[in-house]
């Protein structure tokens, strides 16, 4: 049998000469029995709309994205991202708190510390190899990314590091050196130069997260402000963070005080409000950056409207960011948002949010178009039990013969009700698959205790996650 499979292949290989890579790899694994991940060599046809053909970019800053071969088979694809500013901004960063962290994160967060949240004036970042638990070597060469990078600049502890990537190896790091004054020489403003950064940031990821956007402050309503952000991450996606990298970058005058708040703020309401399988990374990082390069009235009181204003405008940024890093789950078919309401805390209210949006059951049930709500009562019922040695606080957050559970269509069309009180609607399944149908779908859980709610995004989980996590190292 293995013989004539092989003999099929073989025949298949040879008339098939045009076929894809990829496919080719498929074939061959389907023979062997086994199933490998092959990165797509471009942008799915789904994604496309995701990526902007245009933008409108913070005035001061310049970036570039730079062919190293961090990983010695990539030869095409930028996998070092530099983000300049031609002046000292201000600038903060939120980090994993997973306990491993890597050494770009304790490295970049003693810099901020430091200096203050002051003075930066780059970000330098690596894809391919995280740069996580490699000990002493891997923080010296942290370290040397930074100095070297501010060489290129004629600045002193301005840059700070991220890495993303394979735990446990060490940087290829004179092949990174090598390449900073490179990276240098191919900074530049245009859309096309804030695409390539993009792309360089990339792991698992099928398209680069891009968004610009224009604003105003109540100070200065005649001043046009930029801002632009890019983020990467596909997979080991959960709070506190998730395998994400992040630059969001403003020509808005923001003092060093007011914007470690304003950042934490707004990641609490977006990077730490999205999950795709419930791992926490070793390298997460998202930071702001303000050079005020604009001009008008700087911030510099969390009393102000403008620090309210901005607030809002950087909250509202991250959260379409962190958005794009769930419609790139790896694997994902669907765009789920789960928004709990009527409850009588915040706290609980995200807690429960987040049990529902990291459930398998529940993943698998949206992957497979199936309207198994039990499956997210399920969830709920336990979001707040304390585990065994662990006792907890409980409060009456849930009451069953309050609860009510619904799939809210995207179309606009009434909710579908399958819950009620506590009760089991006689549900339309004819309805509910038309619904599950759809890319993107809101599970909404009415808890009938309190008015307060929290909103997690997540997604699906396929067959092709699976495929891309059990290959991921190969």
């Amino acid at each position: 049998m293995f013989a004539r499979g092989r003999g099929v292949y073989m025949a298949l290989q040879s008339s098939c000469f045009r076929v894809s890579s990829q496919l080719r790899s498929q074939l061959a694994a389907k023979v062997s029995g086994a199933r490998y991940y092959s990165a797509p060599s471009g942008i799915p046809s789904a994604k496309r709309k995701y990526v902007p053909t245009s933008g409108t970019y913070p005035r001061g800053f310049k970036v570039s994205g730079t062919i190293v071969g961090v990983k010695p088979k990539n030869t095409t694809k930028p996998d070092l991202a530099f983000i300049t500013s031609d002046t000292p901004c201000a600038a903060a960063a939120v980090f994993t708190k997973n306990k491993f962290q890597a050494a770009p994160v304790t490295f970049s967060r003693a810099l901020l510390q430091g200096q203050k949240n002051s003075g930066v004036r780059g970000v330098l970042i690596n894809s391919g190899c995280a740069n996580a638990v490699t000990g002493k070597g891997g923080l010296e060469d942290a370290e040397a990314m930074g100095r070297e990078a501010d060489k290129s600049l004629g600045a002193d502890k301005a840059t700070i590091v991220m890495s993303t990537g394979v735990i446990g190896q060490r940087l290829p790091i004179q092949k990174i050196l090598d390449n900073v004054p490179k990276a240098y020489q191919g900074l530049g403003d245009t859309h096309k130069h804030w695409l390539t950064c993009a792309t360089a940031i990339c792991t698992t990821d099928t398209f680069p997260k891009l968004i610009s956007k224009t604003f105003s402050l109540p100070s200065s309503p005649s001043v046009e402000y930029r801002i632009a952000g890019t983020t990467k991450g596909a997979g080991m996606i959960h709070p506190n963070m998730a395998t994400l990298l992040g630059v969001i970058a403003t020509d808005a005058p923001i003092s060093p005080a007011v914007i470690p708040p304003i950042l934490k703020y707004a990641a609490d309401r977006s990077f730490n409000s999205i999950t795709i399988d419930g791992d926490t990374s070793t390298n997460d990082t998202v930071a702001l950056l303000a050079n005020g390069a604009a001009g008008g009235q700087e911030v510099t009181s969390e009393d102000s409207a403008d620090f309210k204003a901005f607030r809002d405008v950087v909250t509202d940024f991250a959260t379409d960011l962190a958005k794009l890093i769930i419609r790139d789950g790896e694997g994902a078919t669907k765009f789920v948002t789960i928004r709990v309401t009527e409850s009588s805390s915040e706290e609980g209210a995200r807690k429960i949010a987040s049990t529902i949006a990291r459930s398998p059951l529940v993943k698998t049930a949206l992957y497979g178009k199936d309207a198994n709500w039990g499956r997210i009562l399920c969830a709920t019922g336990y979001a707040l039990v304390s585990e065994p040695g662990n006792p907890v606080n409980e409060v009456e957050e849930i009451v069953p013969e309050k609860t009510n559970v619904s799939f809210v269509p995207t179309d606009g069309s009434p909710e579908l009700k399958l819950l009620v009180d506590g009760e089991p609607e006689i549900v339309d399944e004819a309805r509910a698959a038309q619904i599950l149908e759809h890319e993107d779908l809101e599970i909404l859980v009415k808890l009938g205790t309190g008015k307060k709610e929290a909103t997690y995004w997540t997604c699906d989980y396929s067959h092709e996650y699976i495929t891309i996590n059990g290959d991921y190292r190969t």
